[in-house]
């Protein structure tokens, strides 16, 4: 797996995924990627389904790059959430055909809480909005510095 980020057309839009085995959070960018908002949290039921929403969103949305959220411990290095979040990623590749990136998430979370404790609302609708909002603050870290990306899967060479 290349640790280069896939070449990807200087337009279009990318979507952040904050990959969990229940509740996935997305969030997507403008095409000329100035803003990132997020899209929805996208609760899975089975792997047919799942491939379907996806499979959808990146043609609807027109999707040229997933950067997909990685959890990796303070010290840097992966875990098992870590390795869980790379298989959704080769899933992800594999299903849509669009390429794949993964980005490191920490604090994504504790950023997103302390946002949504801010904005004084109530515990349901902070935890309705966690997951997109994890995966904004992730898609605004990947484009403001985007070299680094942990890993990407792009093409068959990376197979």
């Amino acid at each position: 797996m290349s640790n280069q980020i896939p070449e990807i057309p200087e337009k279009g839009r990318i979507a952040a995924v904050d990959y969990g085995t229940v509740r996935i959070g997305v969030a997507i960018t403008d095409p000329d990627r100035v803003l990132c908002s997020p899209l929805e949290n996208y609760n899975r039921r089975s792997p047919s389904k799942d491939a379907q929403y996806f499979k959808e969103l990146a043609e609807l949305e027109r999707i040229v790059l997933f950067v997909v959220g990685l959890p990796v411990h303070m010290s840097g290095d992966e875990s098992q959430k870590s390795y869980e979040a790379r298989q959704f990623g080769k899933w992800l590749y594999e299903t849509t055909n669009v390429p794949v990136t993964y980005y490191d998430e920490r604090f994504t979370t504790s950023v997103a809480k302390e946002l949504l404790q801010e904005a004084g609302l109530t515990k349901k609708r902070r935890k309705a909005r966690l997951d997109m909002l994890s995966a904004q603050i992730l898609l605004t870290s990947f484009l403001e510095n985007p070299d680094r990306a942990l890993g990407s899967i792009s093409g068959l060479e990376d197979r």
